[in-house]
């Protein structure tokens, strides 16, 4: 038996992409974004083929894919039922009882197993409320977290996961943070959270988010429990940005690649240990959108003086380039702007604003030049979320960027997904043995 999800602001689906491998069925996803729901749909089509032994249908479709066309072409090669998962909508007041009918819908009298999602984390963000300042704490966004709630309060999932950024437990003074666990425990549930580090768990990123879990709670009843917050053992990783993750893609230069197209792998799978234990090569003998921004001379000058800084320990700081080279008007703070990917270790969290510049991930090239650097690519950046290469980002560059930036680490997602496949089994099966 699967259990089945229902996954809230799903974004391009990394959170969703983790429990499907896990082995569970996803009833819906809900997510307001034109070209994260289209890469959801696309995705959602791979998994009908893949299962179906089909796949022949989604190569074809990767080596014709055009540029600026969505998957309609692949959409229809699938039941309607299976693109009808996908619902783009705002969730909010007033779509929330389409929303219900929509999904009551999908659900067809089933019960379910798992919510799963978080709200968007710019309204929480230590980042976003440097920015905006008190213009934050107006933002709409802040109480999207009450939505996620009356999702649990309709469908009554056994246990749920929400993931947000460390900013969550702090925004407000802490108010929205306490609201949720009030909220959740009135609708009796019990829960817990913890801050989980993406590179602690098989994730080649240091990526800090807070991990929400709840379970129903039994205290009225004679029944046991074995809920709790799963288990996740800290995995020490022995692999390299450089030498496990981007080694096996073709060597490119900035503003070359194309967003369609196959790419060919430059090292056979066996090569590549933490590639194939991850799962991230996928199961296609090719990849994609192996593309990398187009940078100006200037932007080019700046990258090589921050990767030979970076071989010789040092960061660049912007207010101590040349002022030929300062193109930006502040040079007081955000002096970090520019980095390098660390080559010989696991890389610094990779965040949707890599939609916007290229300049916070600079691709680690060895003996630097200004006509060979440049800044990561799509499959670069998804990798390092571990998304599979067979995934496929729909939309423009920055569109991907921007999907890719939201999301949570494919292997976390599937790593926690796993731990409360065994606490939901536990549970079941402690049912069935009381009502012996």
């Amino acid at each position: 038996m699967k259990y089945r999800f229902i996954d809230l602001f799903a974004g391009a689906g990394g959170l969703s992409e983790g429990f499907i491998r896990a082995g569970y069925e996803p009833i819906a996803h809900i997510e307001m974004d034109h070209y994260a729901c289209d890469s959801l749909k696309t995705r959602a089509a791979f998994h009908y083929l893949k299962e179906n032994g089909k796949l022949e249908i989604y190569e074809e479709y990767l080596k014709n894919k055009k540029e600026k066309t969505d998957g309609s072409w692949l959409w229809n090669k699938v039941p309607k039922s299976v693109i009808d998962s996908v619902i783009q909508e705002a969730i909010g007041k007033e779509t929330l009882p389409s929303l219900f009918e929509r999904v009551d819908k999908l659900c067809n009298g089933t019960p379910v197993d798992m919510i799963i999602g978080g709200p968007p984390c710019q309204a929480y963000s230590v980042a976003g409320r440097a920015r905006l300042g008190k213009k934050i704490e107006e933002d709409p966004r802040n109480d999207l977290y009450k939505f996620y709630v009356a999702f649990l309060k309709r469908y009554k999932p056994k246990m749920f996961v929400f993931e947000n950024v460390l900013g969550i437990l702090t925004a407000k003074g802490g108010e929205p943070f306490r609201d949720l666990i009030r909220l959740v425990r009135e609708l009796d549930y019990n829960i817990d959270f913890r801050e989980q580090i993406a590179s602690q768990h098989g994730v080649l990123q240091k990526r800090h988010r807070v991990i929400i879990v709840g379970w129903q709670n039994k205290r009225d009843t004679q029944e046991d429990t074995s809920y709790h917050y799963p288990y996740l053992l800290e995995e020490q990783i022995p692999y390299k940005i450089m030498r496990d993750l981007f080694c096996d893609l073709p060597i490119i230069k900035a503003g070359e690649g194309t967003l369609c197209g196959i790419v060919h792998y430059t090292k056979p799978l066996n090569d590549m240990e933490y590639l194939k234990k991850s799962g991230i090569r996928g199961v296609l003998s090719f990849t994609t959108q192996h593309i990398a921004r187009p940078n100006n001379p200037t932007d080019r000058e700046i990258y090589k003086q921050a990767v030979e800084q970076w071989n010789e320990g040092k960061r660049l700081r912007y207010d101590k380039l040349d002022p030929s080279l300062q193109k930006h008007k502040n040079t007081q703070t955000f002096l970090n702007r520019f980095c390098v990917v660390d080559p010989n270790g696991v890389c610094h969290t990779v965040v949707a604003h890599i939609a916007m510049d290229g300049h916070y991930y600079i691709y680690p090239t060895p003996n630097p030049t200004t006509d060979n650097v440049r800044s990561i690519t799509i499959r670069e950046a998804a990798r390092i979320q571990s998304f599979p290469d067979d995934y496929f980002f729909e939309g423009s560059r920055s569109a991907a960027f921007k999907q890719i930036g939201n999301a949570v680490p494919v292997v976390l997602a599937e790593k926690i997904a796993l731990e409360i496949k065994k606490i939901l089994a536990h549970e079941d099966e402690l049912r069935r043995t009381q009502n012996r």
